[in-house]
């Protein structure tokens, strides 16, 4: 059984369109891996908005930024997701150039404390609004654990529902053999118009 990374291909599917100047989202920072490589991306005059509801989360994505020579690219917002829409100051609607979702529980942390499915359909439907012309939402999803498998249908009932003239969607899986394996969605904006 093959598997892929994939965090590694979202990251892969990032950096064609996120550069130096550029604003993006981390939804969901856990650990701040994603974080850390947006804050990358953007540098020197680009900015990350970080999201999380869990404290823990806030405090081990600003050690690790600490450590490096860009804290002056990150935001981190102790909110839920759900929050982007009226937390990013207007003048960066409609300005985002990439959006990341890694969906489930925080690795190492408590397992009962996960994304909530309402939370994470309101804030993929604003993303759609913040996210520029040309720009890119990727999720991982996780069926397998509890509440995972519910919230995996809905992003998949979701992403059916984009208008197919203004969004493109893949969807990559871990493994080609195990339907309940993680997957990956890549949402590209493809116009400016999304209403």
């Amino acid at each position: 059984m093959q598997r892929i990374s994939l965090l590694n291909t979202a990251h892969n599917f990032i950096k064609k369109v996120l550069h130096p100047g550029d604003i993006a989202i981390d939804a969901t920072i856990g650990n701040g891996h994603d974080t850390l490589f947006l804050v990358e991306q953007v540098y020197p005059s680009g900015l990350v908005f970080g999201f999380d509801i869990q404290q823990i989360a806030i405090e081990s994505t600003k050690e690790k930024i600490k450590q490096t020579n860009y804290p002056n690219c990150l935001a981190l917002i102790h909110a839920s997701h759900s929050e982007m829409y009226k937390t990013i100051p207007t003048h960066y609607h409609g300005n985002i150039k990439a959006i990341m979702f890694n969906l489930g529980y925080l690795p190492g942390g408590d397992k009962t404390i996960i994304t909530s499915t309402d939370a994470t359909i309101t804030a993929l439907n604003s993303s759609c609004h913040l996210l520029s012309s040309n720009g890119i939402i990727t999720i991982i999803a996780y069926p397998g654990h509890s509440g995972g498998d519910l919230e995996t249908i809905q992003v998949t009932n979701w992403c059916d529902q984009l208008d197919i003239n203004q969004f493109e969607v893949q969807v990559i899986y871990s493994s080609t053999d195990n339907q309940s394996a993680p997957r990956l969605f890549v949402i590209h904006k493809l116009t400016n118009s999304y209403e």
